[in-house]
């Protein structure tokens, strides 16, 4: 350290809070108080609306939740003694509500912020909720000058706490983060920190929520990224973590008389007890698929204990679909609590129903076997008088997955497992699945996969173990639903292959018709695919919840009429 710095201790506390579960989450908060006073931390910071968790939607309509979150707040103070942390909760005041960070030192409130910047697109809805701040906060620190910013503070160029920070100059930004998962978020939030890093001129201490609330899953992955927007220190990503740095901060200029509107506090604290330096540290980098892998195990864990379910039930088919669901629920669960149930008709082929005995074999989970032939030839009789003279249809196939859901269902209701399906996102945008059918459950783990994705899933699940978990002959056998004699996916839908990219750019891009085609793609082939996915939003509309790992999913990311007759580029 050079003449005239100083060294500032910051632990960042990657903590998994739940969603209105005030005590437990004060506690998990004090536990790592307590980890940060052991590590001699200066500063110690907890993700955004760490009190009451994120996000807690209309929980902050209610006068009575913002009551006992201060309460909360209040406790939470009293535990820091020694200590300067900075955590996130709902403020209430004169009947506006903040999206808050409340500086805590040595055991009582001392000033708080309200963030600037509300974030009001794709999964966000901060606006219906929460007021905007209106000036900074900064605070001094053992001559450290720290700015406190949140989340979408930083996102923002040239945002109200950028201008704050260009022209007050902390030596150390800290930003408190609830930012969810996907595929690639971390190489963009990377990205955005460091343009702000350096276009401030100081080190930015990046806090990131962890765990799953319903559709959104969040990683984690604490950052230090130095002024010259390089990384100093990164947390392991979906798993609670303590990222402890010490920063070596430079002499601060003197800010200039005239500043945007902010509060300066500053803090007397004792001499620091750093002990040994906490080198910086880097958790190992992850690829897409790991990344994926990893965040499908942590949102359907979280999703089953935070809801109080022990063990799930899903059927097994034979099929991709429903064997990479049950390998991610083993993983979330442990085997003991994962439960295959095979429903063969008369379509079923041997080959599919070995497959799925090879399959629970390799996970080492409990398979039961309905059969379902003689179900549906009761429901065939009872129905022939309405269905009258003809061909049976469509709807004998749609009865084949009513009365797999049914099974499954009724075990549910027996022993309280909860249902996992097994539809993909590809599916799922097409209307290719059977509404109270497959369909039927409490969880879509793989509702946001595309089938190519399932597929490399599949074999980065094989790969990473070492050895056969999803079966070689369920990965090469093309995909049928088995509903019919000689059925297969291709049939009723294009190539995945040609399908996926499609709905990328059509759901994902909002591109629309002409455009799709012109990056190569039959326009009837293009044209077909829309009308199926405009056709089957009141379809979605009606599936459980699943875990979001692409950059725009189904659910509270992607909201369409249901009555709609837009068809731009059509013509």
């Amino acid at each position: 350290m050079s003449e005239g710095n100083q060294t500032l201790r910051v632990a960042q506390a990657q903590i998994n809070p739940t969603v209105g579960d005030l005590a437990a989450n004060l506690a998990l908060i004090q536990e790592h108080l307590d980890l940060a006073r052991q590590r001699g931390a200066d500063l110690v910071t907890f993700p955004e609306l760490a009190i009451c968790g994120y996000p807690p939607e209309d929980l902050l309509l209610k006068p009575r939740f913002l009551k006992d979150t201060a309460r909360a707040l209040e406790r939470l103070a009293q535990a820091t003694r020694g200590l300067t942390a900075l955590v996130g909760y709902a403020e209430s005041d004169l009947g506006r509500v903040y999206n808050s960070a409340a500086l805590l030192h040595d055991g009582r409130l001392v000033a708080s912020y309200r963030k600037l910047e509300l974030p009001n697109y794709g999964v966000f809805d901060e606006k219906r909720y929460f007021s905007p701040g209106e000036g900074c906060l900064i605070f001094t620190l053992r001559g450290a000058r720290v700015l406190v910013t949140i989340c979408e503070d930083v996102w923002v160029p040239l945002s109200a706490a950028e201008r704050c920070a260009r022209a007050l100059r902390p030596q150390v930004v800290v930003n408190i983060s609830a930012s969810p998962f996907h595929a690639g978020k971390l190489d963009l939030r990377r990205q955005v920190l460091a343009r702000f890093a350096r276009g401030v001129g100081a080190p930015v201490c990046y806090n990131n929520l962890l765990g799953a609330q319903d559709e959104l899953v969040f990683d984690g992955g604490c950052l230090v990224i130095g002024a010259d927007g390089d990384m100093l220190a990164c947390a392991r990503r979906f798993e609670q973590d303590l990222l402890v740095t010490d920063l070596d901060l430079v002499a601060p200029d003197q800010p200039p008389a005239a500043a945007p509107p902010h509060r300066l506090v500053e803090l007397v604290a004792p001499a620091p007890v750093h002990g040994l330096p906490a080198p910086p540290a880097c958790a190992p980098e992850m690829g897409r698929l790991e990344e994926i892998w990893r965040a499908l195990v942590l949102g359907t864990r979280d999703y089953m204990r935070k809801n109080g379910f022990k063990k799930v039930v899903l059927g097994l088919s034979g099929g991709i679909d429903s064997s990479l669901v049950a390998a991610v629920a083993v993983e979330a669960l442990g085997r003991e609590n994962v439960l295959g149930v095979t429903m063969p008709s008369q379509y079923t082929s041997g080959e599919t129903l070995s497959d799925a005995e090879r399959l629970a074999k390799n996970l080492g989970l409990t398979l039961h076997t309905i059969p379902i032939k003689a179900i549906l030839e009761v429901y065939l009789r009872e129905l022939a008088p309405a269905f009258g003279p003809g061909p049976l249809g469509v709807e004998a196939e749609n009865l084949q997955a009513r009365i797999r859901g049914n099974l499954l269902m009724a075990l549910s209701n027996r022993f309280g497992w909860l249902v996992l399906t097994t539809g993909n996102k590809s599916e799922t945008a097409v209307g290719y699945c059977t509404l109270y059918g497959d369909m039927a459950g409490g969880f879509a783990v793989i509702k946001d996969v595309p089938k190519t994705l399932v597929y490399e899933l599949c074999a980065h699940l094989n790969q990473s173990a070492g050895r056969e978990i999803i079966p070689q002959s369920v990965i090469a056998r093309p995909p049928t639903a088995e509903l019919r004699p000689g059925q297969r996916d291709e049939d009723s839908l294009p190539p995945y292959a040609v399908l996926d990219p499609i709905l990328q750019a059509y759901v994902e891009q909002d591109k629309v018709l002409d455009e799709i085609a012109a990056e190569g793609f039959d326009p009837e082939v293009v044209k077909e695919v829309v009308r199926l996915v405009d056709l089957n939003e009141y379809k979605r509309r009606q599936a459980p919840p699943g875990v979001k790992i692409t950059p725009k999913a189904f659910g509270r990311d992607r909201r369409l009429p249901i009555t709609n007759h837009y068809r731009p580029g059509w013509d």
